[in-house]
C-alpha cells in the first residue's frame, strides 16, 4: 500500500518508543500510558491537522515522567489530559471522547442479584463466577457466602434470615457429594477419558443439579471491561437503583473509576448532572410502577407456555431477502422488495443459501441482512437459566421480580439420586423467608428466593442474534434448563412464525438431549491442552 511515512528524529524515536507499537506504519497501538492519556490524545486528535505521534511530541512530551521503567509505565501528561478533558466536556460538551479510554475493573463478593443489574448494559463485557464449576459448599471468612444485608441484619428478622440461608447451603452442602456419588454411578468412566476430565465432567453435572437450591443472595465475582461513557450510564442506573446493594456498589466502583479515568466520570455524582440523571430514572420507575399496579390490579397470570412467541413480523423472510440484495445493487429498497414478491421458492432458497453460505461451525455468520426482522419472546424459566440467557445483551431484555410464586421444578438428576425430599424442603424454606421478608423489606426479599425459582422475562432479537443465542445455548455442553429454552425459541421461529427458511439456517442448533452435557467440552479442552505441551 502507498504511505508517506514521517520522519523522527533519533531523539524522537527514543521518546515514541516505549508508547507507540511502531513508528513507521500506518496502524499502531499505544502502550505503557493511562487510559485518560489515550483518551486526551484522541480527543486532541480529533481537533488537530497532525499525525498523532508527532501530536504526542509537540504537545504532551513535555509533561512526561521519564523516571522509573519506561517499558513498564508511563505517567504522561494526567494534569494535561484533565484539563483537556474539561474543556472538551464542559466547553464542546462531546460525550463521545468518554468512549476512548476504558478501564478493566473487578467487583466482588455481590449477590446474584446485584450481578444482573450492573451487567443489564450492553456495550461493555462481563465475566461472571459460574455455579456450574465452583461449588459453593466452601466457607468465606467461615461464613456461608452469601449477601447480608445491613438493614435486614439490624432488624428483628435478621437471625431468621441468617438461620434460613444458613440452612439453603447447608442443603446443597449435605447434597452436593450424593450427587457426585450418584452420577459417577450413572456414568461410569470411558476408559479413553482422563481421570480430569471424568472429574470435571462429573463435577459439572452434580453441581448443575444442585445449583437451584442455592438463594440469590449467593455472593460471586463479576469482571467488567468498558468504556469510561459505558461506566458512567452504569453508575447513573447503579445509583438509581432502589436495591441498596447496588448503591453501595455504585459508590464503590465510583471511587476506584476515578483514580484510573477521573475525567470520564465528572459528571455522576454532581447534583446537576448525573444526580439530576439518576433522580430522573429513580422518579419514572416509581410513578410507572404505581400506574401499572393500578391499571393491573386484581389480575392474576393465566395459564402458559415456558416459552412465548408474543411479536414477529409475517413478512420477515422477504424483508431479510430484500436487505441480502441491497448493498449489491443501485435500486431503491422498496424496487428490491416488489422483486422479491415475485421470485419463487427456488430463487428465494438460493439467494438466501448464496448468502449463508456453508456454515462449517456456528461462528461463521451471515451479515446484517439477518437484522431486519425481529422475535419476541416472553420466557418463564428458572432463576439459573436465566441468569445464563441474560447475559445477551445485544437484544432487548427486561425482567420481572424474582419471587417463588411461579413454582419451580425438580431436576432429574436431585429424583434419580434420592434427594427430591430434601430438595422441596430446601424450596419451601426459600419460599417462606421471601414471604416474611417481602412487607418490611421489598426490594431485598429476592435475596431468600433459590434459583430453582422460576422468573418471568421478555427477549426480543433480530434473527442475527437469534442465530448467535439459540447456536451457542443449545450447544452440548449447556445447562439443561436453557438448552430447553433454545430449543422451543428455534422451534417457534420455524413452526410459529413460519420463517422456515431462517431457521434452517441456524443450523448449528442442536436439539439432542445429552446426558453428560460437559463432556464433549472437557475432551476438547484436554485436546487443546494437549497439543500446546
Amino acid at each position: 500500500m502507498q504511505y508517506a511515512a514521517e520522519r523522527f528524529t533519533a531523539d524522537e524515536q527514543a521518546v515514541l518508543r516505549p508508547y507507540f507499537t511502531n513508528l513507521d506504519g500506518p496502524v499502531f497501538a499505544l502502550v505503557n500510558l493511562p487510559e485518560v492519556v489515550k483518551g486526551a490524545l484522541f480527543a486532541r486528535y480529533s481537533r488537530s491537522s497532525k499525525s498523532l505521534r508527532r501530536l504526542f511530541l509537540d504537545e504532551f512530551v513535555n509533561d512526561l515522567d521519564l523516571t522509573g521503567d519506561l517499558t513498564v509505565d508511563a505517567t504522561v501528561g494526567l494534569r494535561r489530559a484533565e484539563e483537556l478533558y474539561d474543556r472538551v466536556f464542559f466547553e464542546y460538551g462531546d460525550d463521545s471522547v468518554a468512549q476512548l479510554g476504558g478501564v478493566h475493573l473487578a467487583c466482588e463478593q455481590a449477590s446474584n442479584l446485584l450481578t444482573k443489574i450492573p451487567e443489564w448494559g450492553r456495550l461493555m463485557a462481563y465475566l461472571e463466577q459460574s455455579t456450574r464449576y465452583i461449588p459453593y459448599d466452601t466457607r468465606l471468612g467461615g461464613r456461608y457466602r452469601y449477601r447480608r444485608d445491613p438493614a435486614i441484619a439490624r432488624s428483628s428478622l435478621g437471625a431468621r434470615y441468617v438461620a434460613d440461608l444458613d440452612g439453603l447451603f447447608e442443603s446443597y452442602s449435605a447434597m452436593l457429594p450424593t450427587l457426585m456419588e450418584w452420577a459417577r454411578r450413572r456414568y461410569p468412566k470411558d476408559p479413553s477419558d482422563s481421570d480430569f476430565v471424568y472429574k470435571q465432567t462429573i463435577r459439572a453435572k452434580a453441581c448443575d443439579a444442585a445449583r437451584g437450591v442455592l438463594p440469590a443472595a449467593t455472593l460471586s465475582n463479576v469482571g467488567i471491561y468498558g468504556t469510561g461513557q459505558a461506566y458512567e450510564a452504569l453508575l447513573l442506573r447503579m445509583r438509581a437503583h432502589p436495591l441498596p446493594e447496588a448503591q453501595q456498589y455504585a459508590a464503590l466502583m465510583l471511587d476506584e473509576l476515578r483514580k484510573v479515568i477521573p475525567s470520564f466520570l465528572t459528571r455522576v455524582d454532581r447534583p446537576d448532572r448525573g444526580g439530576a440523571w439518576s433522580a430522573y430514572l429513580a422518579q419514572t420507575r416509581r410513578a410507572t410502577q404505581e400506574v401499572v399496579a393500578r391499571i393491573l390490579e386484581g389480575e392474576a397470570p393465566e395459564p402458559r407456555p415456558a416459552v412465548i412467541l408474543t411479536d414477529f413480523d409475517p413478512e420477515g423472510e422477504e424483508k431479510v431477502l430484500a436487505a441480502i440484495c441491497y448493498p449489491s445493487t443501485s435500486l431503491p429498497e422498496d424496487q428490491i422488495r416488489a422483486r422479491i414478491r415475485r421470485l419463487g421458492t427456488d430463487e428465494r432458497v438460493a439467494l438466501l443459501e448464496a448468502y449463508v453460505g456453508l456454515r462449517d461451525n456456528r461462528r461463521h455468520k451471515p451479515g446484517r441482512a439477518f437484522e431486519r426482522t425481529d422475535y419476541r419472546f416472553d420466557v418463564l424459566a428458572d432463576y439459573g437459566a436465566f441468569r445464563d440467557l441474560q447475559r445477551h445483551r445485544m437484544l432487548t431484555i427486561e425482567w420481572q421480580p424474582l419471587s417463588p410464586r411461579h413454582g419451580y421444578d425438580v431436576p432429574e438428576a436431585v429424583t434419580e439420586a434420592g434427594l427430591a425430599s430434601q430438595y422441596e424442603e430446601a424450596m419451601a424454606r426459600s419460599g417462606e423467608l421471601y414471604e416474611v421478608l417481602e412487607s418490611r423489606f421489598p426490594e431485598q426479599a429476592p435475596y431468600a428466593v433459590a434459583l430453582a425459582y422460576r422468573v418471568r422475562f421478555v427477549m426480543q432479537m433480530n434473527a442475527r442474534e437469534a442465530m448467535h443465542l439459540l447456536e451457542l445455548r443449545t450447544s452440548p455442553q449447556g445447562h439443561p434448563s436453557y438448552r430447553q429454552v433454545g430449543q422451543e425459541m428455534h422451534r417457534l421461529i420455524a413452526e410459529e412464525a413460519g420463517h422456515h427458511a431462517l431457521a434452517d439456517s441456524m443450523s448449528h442448533v442442536d436439539h439432542t438431549t445429552y446426558e453428560l452435557e460437559r463432556l464433549s467440552a472437557e475432551r476438547a479442552a484436554e485436546r487443546r491442552r494437549t497439543a500446546n505441551r
